[in-house]
């Protein structure tokens, strides 16, 4: 079995009581947290209870930030790229999947990810929350404005790593709507 972080999107956050009434499933990734999820997870982000485990580790985040950022992202980077077409085939995808399941958040659920460590999983959540999704959204937000090259160059390098996740209405851990 592969760990996996899964990002969803919905019109409310969960709370310690409930899920959010109609959960869309965005994509999931295995044995990382890419690059695409920390930035769509990069506006407006707080931690919520978790929609699968118990501790409060999801990460909720505004849904049209995110969704912008990594469009913007995904131009760039396609610039350098000379035409790939895979990675035109994964840009399409991925842009189509987003307009689909739009919604007011996206949540981001790191559980297996964050306890592959012997940290404590709200440990790890927070530090993804404080360090690591501020630190890619500034490095896109560089990159965009022509000032990163040398980051930009090494994600055009391994485009799969950071973008090329499992995008479907159905994902491991889904949910009735």
């Amino acid at each position: 079995m592969a760990n996996r972080s899964y990002l969803y999107s919905a019109d409310s956050m969960p709370t310690e009581d409930e899920n959010p009434k109609a959960i869309r499933c965005i994509s999931e990734h295995n044995w990382d947290v890419p690059l695409a999820h920390k930035l769509m997870a990069g506006y407006e982000t707080t931690i919520v209870p978790s929609m699968i485990w118990s501790p409060r580790i999801c990460i909720a985040a505004d849904y049209a930030g995110g969704a912008d950022l990594l469009r913007d992202l995904l131009r760039v980077v396609g610039h350098g790229l000379g035409g790939d077409a895979e990675f035109a085939e994964c840009v399409a995808k991925t842009t189509s999947h987003l307009e689909k399941q739009r919604a007011r958040y996206f949540l981001l659920e790191t559980g297996e990810m964050v306890s592959l460590t012997n940290d404590d999983p709200v440990a790890g959540v927070q530090r993804l929350v404080s360090d690591d999704i501020p630190a890619a959204v500034a490095q896109a937000k560089a990159a965009i404005a022509g000032e990163n090259d040398d980051w930009l160059a090494s994600i055009r390098t391994d485009w799969q790593e950071h973008f090329a996740s499992f995008y479907s209405d159905t994902l491991y851990f889904s949910f009735p709507g």
